[in-house]
């Protein structure tokens, strides 16, 4: 009994540690989210510049398309923004969601930086986000020609992730419609 009393430290500091290095293996920018395989929420969000036409859910088919959740605040967006602006060189269909954001500033940062989308939603109470599973920005969707979540990207997209995950799935939903 006395045995089992000075082993029992031991085998719960084991666990411990073994939980901690199976936590700390697991890549957080992975995380599963429920909208894959689902069809878009509905949404229907004003413009972030007047005159301009927003952004619905309805928008979002016809064709492979990303989804970017940006924010003007968002200090990781402008890392990813020059990405987008590429991207959208090169053809690929990008629709942006302004989250929790004033719709002022994310015109500016538009203007300042160069406007990707080709339609801008502004979510100000964030009600959109949340009805995606969106937990910060960016965060980047794309969306099959029939308004359905195939894939989520949680954090900037880079050129890597581009040529390696996202490319290799917009050229295999392109093929099935």
């Amino acid at each position: 009994m006395r045995r089992l009393i000075f082993l029992l430290p031991i085998v719960l500091f084991a666990a411990v540690v073994a939980a901690f290095v199976v936590g700390l293996g697991r890549d957080p920018s992975k995380l599963p989210s429920t909208m894959i395989d689902k069809p878009l929420p509905v949404f229907d969000l004003p413009p972030v510049r007047a005159g301009d036409t927003g952004l619905k859910s309805a928008d979002i088919q016809g064709e492979p398309r990303l989804l970017n959740v940006f924010a003007s605040w968002c200090v990781s967006c402008r890392v990813e923004h020059p990405v987008l602006l590429a991207l959208k060189a090169r053809g690929v269909p990008i629709d942006g969601l302004d989250w929790m954001d004033r719709a002022d500033a994310a015109s500016a940062y538009l203007v300042a930086n160069g406007d990707p989308y080709a339609r801008v939603g502004n979510d100000q109470p964030g009600r959109a986000g949340i009805d995606l599973g969106v937990a910060g920005v960016p965060e980047t969707f794309i969306v099959d020609r029939r308004g359905r979540v195939r894939y989520k990207q949680i954090g900037p997209i880079s050129p890597d992730d581009w040529t390696h995950v996202i490319a290799p799935l917009m050229d295999r939903l392109r093929a099935e419609s």
